[in-house]
């Protein structure tokens, strides 16, 4: 599997008023593959969102490159779609308008968009709430729609910061199944930013562990668990305390 995301020996320092810059990730280097699942953990300060963020094309590396097909990336584009921890949806507009707002703004023809939304959020089992407003939705519901609204626009990854930090745990259980269904349905590559080891486990291919202060990549693991995953397994019990291990000995050194 080729790389599709590269990561070269990159750096962010922030500059802080009256005080010392500060390295939030220093000479990191990356692979994220096309098609692949890729969780990132690590403790507070280790980086993880600075890094999603350069990914996404927000913040620029104070050194080092990444590329995303070849070619460096300079800014925000339609090529990497990203769901935050909040829901960042358009109050005003319904789950329908919210999803196909990115096809309004590529002026995708209305027979068009309507076909490509109506696909999507049939996906996400949003069929019956395409005419509600986020406040007439749930919170797994509204994080589906800004799931399928990252979706419709046909990017070439998806940058996921820990979109099921503010769900309770049966309904984060249930979507982390739903967007493993939705990834194995369109076979683009994720990467998904996550405090929960359990969560990484469950989803991820490969987990990258990282460690703060300044922002390292600790440890690569390749998650070898066939999907669907049993978290009740000796198996899934094995790969967590491995993980876990990784994770803890990188709060150990901050």
């Amino acid at each position: 599997m080729s790389a599709q995301v590269e990561v070269r020996s990159v750096s962010k320092l922030y500059p802080a008023a009256g005080q010392k810059p500060s390295w939030a990730l220093q000479d990191v280097s990356l692979d994220i593959r096309a098609g692949e699942f890729m969780c990132a953990i690590g403790p507070s300060g280790c980086g993880k969102t600075t890094l999603l963020n350069m990914i996404a094309g927000f913040l620029e590396p104070t050194r080092g490159t990444i590329t995303l097909d070849g070619r460096e990336i300079r800014g925000p584009g339609s090529d990497r779609g990203v769901v935050f921890q909040e829901y960042a949806l358009f109050p005003w507009l319904t789950a329908r308008k919210n999803v196909e707002f990115g096809l309004r703004q590529q002026k995708m023809p209305p027979a068009e968009r309507q076909v490509l939304v109506d696909r999507f959020l049939a996906l996400a089992g949003l069929s019956h709430a395409a005419h509600r407003y986020p406040f007439e939705l749930s919170g797994g519901m509204r994080q589906r729609v800004a799931v399928v609204r990252a979706l419709v626009t046909n990017p070439r990854i998806l940058l996921m910061d820990e979109p099921f930090a503010a769900v309770d745990a049966m309904t984060r259980a249930t979507l982390q199944e739903e967007l493993l269904r939705i990834w194995k349905e369109v076979r683009l590559g994720i990467f998904f930013i996550t405090h929960n080891i359990e969560e990484a486990v469950f989803l991820a291919q490969r987990i990258v562990v990282m460690s703060p202060f300044p922002g390292r990549i600790k440890e690569i693991v390749d998650v070898d668990l066939p999907y669907p995953r049993d978290r009740g397994s000796a198996e899934f019990a094995a790969m967590y305390s491995r993980v876990s291990h990784a994770f803890h000995e990188g709060e150990e050194s901050a």
